[in-house]
């Protein structure tokens, strides 16, 4: 009986490590996510998606609020042009195909990973749960994971003009993408890298003329940035659903709601560049996939505009930094994973009482486990030899 047991055992496990199945499982998660919520009329984030590129056609202000949907627009006018497509489709049709985009392009990512394959589906898997809470919003950061996955790959490839464009598009759709150029240091070509970014920036700042006009284009990206600064400063409310991040802790902890931002990104501006000293371990793949980790969570952590489903960005960061410890992995690691998943991924679903739920998004406590892994990386990369990682990149 044990023996027929482990073969079926066997038999799902090997089905489970399929890139097809992975695939599918994640079109499902886009589909019943996008399903559910137009359903449920729950489906505000993509009315202002939709807008954009309706607005844009109308050359009206994209960051006003709009009665449409009752907020504003917080991304770059070339973003109109990306879901064009999904727009001129019905609602539920469009939002559910627009999911299915996101997660095709984090897939993309993420199987573009110097990584085996294995690794890479583990990563995936990993990072499941995370892209359902995305997926309900309709977040764009499902996308712009794989965006930042694909600058690093290509450039680890030495597909330099790819990895520009992967960057300059993740940047001018959403400012998070410019840390995409954290791996600039990993290519041999930085003129040809230097020169193809500034083409795609160029080519990418024209595009949208094409559906409305020059000023329009210039004037949306003054109102672009009167509206992150406005954000930036709206997120700091003690009770707001953003700020889960390292200074977001800092203040919903100590009650100060005018805890300025700047002290903690300069420290963390600090720890980050520190690994950059040890270029001699530039070579060892471990220590770039490393480096890859460390910049997806410190995207995140640092950001006052980090909410739940911003995570998926922090959480492919603690994904990949967990496939690349050493085998067979120490109980700190364990422990550290096992808590990054149960209190980041899993405290906004049911399996936490609600009284607990709202207490970790009281204390952006959900930033908490990100924030010791991303320190635990920034001491393995200062203390330690990535000769000893051995990774497979087939």
């Amino acid at each position: 009986m044990s023996t027929v047991t482990n073969s079926v055992f066997s038999k799902i496990f090997a089905f489970l490590q399929k890139k097809q199945c992975v695939i599918g499982i994640y079109v499902i998660l886009a589909i019943v996510a996008g399903t559910k919520q137009y359903l449920h009329h729950s489906f505000n984030n993509y009315l202002i998606f939709k807008y954009v590129y309706l607005h844009t056609l109308d050359l009206q202000n994209l960051y006003n609020n709009y009665a449409e949907y009752g907020d504003s627009n917080h991304y770059g006018i070339i973003f109109s042009l990306l879901i064009a497509p999904f727009a001129w489709l019905p609602d539920g049709l469009g939002m559910i195909l627009w999911n299915i985009a996101n997660v095709l392009v984090l897939l993309w990512g993420i199987y573009s990973l110097p990584l085996s394959l294995n690794k890479r589906t583990v990563i995936a898997w990993i990072c499941a749960h995370e892209t359902l809470t995305a997926l309900f919003s309709f977040q764009f950061n499902i996308a712009l994971t794989g965006l930042i996955l694909l600058s690093f790959s290509y450039l680890i490839k030495k597909q330099e003009i790819k990895s520009a464009i992967f960057i300059a598009l993740g940047t001018f759709v959403k400012l998070y993408g410019i840390v995409g150029l954290a791996f600039f240091f990993f290519t041999r070509h930085k003129v040809k890298f230097i020169l193809a970014g500034v083409l795609a920036v160029f080519l990418l700042f024209l595009l949208p003329m094409a559906i409305s006009s020059p000023h329009f284009v210039m004037q949306s990206y003054v109102d672009w940035y009167h509206s992150l600064v406005h954000k930036n400063a709206s997120n700091a409310s003690l009770t707001s659903f953003q700020d889960i991040s390292l200074m977001g802790m800092a203040r919903r902890i100590s009650g100060n709601v005018n805890l300025p931002n700047m002290p903690f990104l300069l420290g963390g501006l600090i720890l980050f560049a520190l690994p950059y000293l040890r270029i001699s371990q530039y070579k060892h793949l471990a220590f770039r996939l490393m480096l890859l980790a460390s910049t997806l969570i410190f995207t995140v952590i640092f950001s006052s505009g980090s909410e739940s489903p911003t995570y998926i960005i922090a959480f492919a960061g603690v994904a990949i930094w967990f496939i690349v410890q050493t085998s067979p992995k120490n109980n700190w690691v364990i422990g550290l994973f096992v808590f990054a998943f149960c209190l980041t991924s899993l405290s906004p679903t049911d399996l936490f009482p609600r009284a607990a739920k709202e207490f970790i998004r009281l204390y952006s406590l959900k930033a908490l486990p990100c924030m010791i892994i991303w320190f635990t990386i920034i001491y393995q990369m200062m203390k330690e030899d990535f000769k000893s990682y051995l990774i497979a990149d087939k």
